[in-house]
């Protein structure tokens, strides 16, 4: 049963079996306003027969009958808009499949190269970063790091004089 608080309105659902036949006090969580709540029966409405009523199914049946082929006519657009719209589909499919594959292909391979760029960029930092303890534990080390760094200077030099 749902009861509504008289000041706040909020709606509660409350086991009509808490509630005794002569009523009882409740107080809303909401708001703590307190009031005297009784159960009231339903009055259930009184049927009258109505003369019209072979008429109205009648109208009814008839209006039924206009929706039910109003219905069907949209039915069929939205198929037909369907159709339509799947063959265009695969039109556009089949006709932008290979430059997809190309693009595709592509932006792999110089995603990959940017990645490789960055990684031995980090390498060349690291090693440089921790160049005396390795040449401490590794003697030879040296004139590899040495040599590196000129190609590396040999690199950008090259890449300036394009530009």
């Amino acid at each position: 049963m749902i009861i509504t608080c008289p000041s706040c309105k909020k709606k509660f659902n409350i086991d009509i079996n808490l509630i005794p036949t002569d009523g009882r006090n409740l107080q809303c969580g909401s708001c703590d306003h307190v009031w005297f709540y009784n159960k009231e029966d339903p009055i259930p409405e009184t049927l009258q027969i109505n003369d019209d009523i072979t008429i109205q199914e009648n109208e009814d049946s008839n209006k039924l009958n206009d929706d039910v082929s109003k219905d069907q006519t949209i039915k069929e657009l939205v198929k037909d808009n369907k159709k339509v719209k799947s063959e265009l589909s695969t039109n556009k499919e089949t006709e932008s499949k290979p430059e997809v594959i190309k693009k595709t292909q592509s932006s792999k391979f110089f995603s990959y190269l940017i990645v490789f760029i960055i990684s031995l960029g980090a390498l060349i930092i690291l090693l440089d970063t921790l160049k005396t303890p390795l040449i401490n534990i590794f003697p030879g080390l040296e004139v590899l790091l040495f040599n590196l760094y000129e190609t590396l200077k040999d690199i950008k030099l090259f890449i300036i004089d394009l530009s």
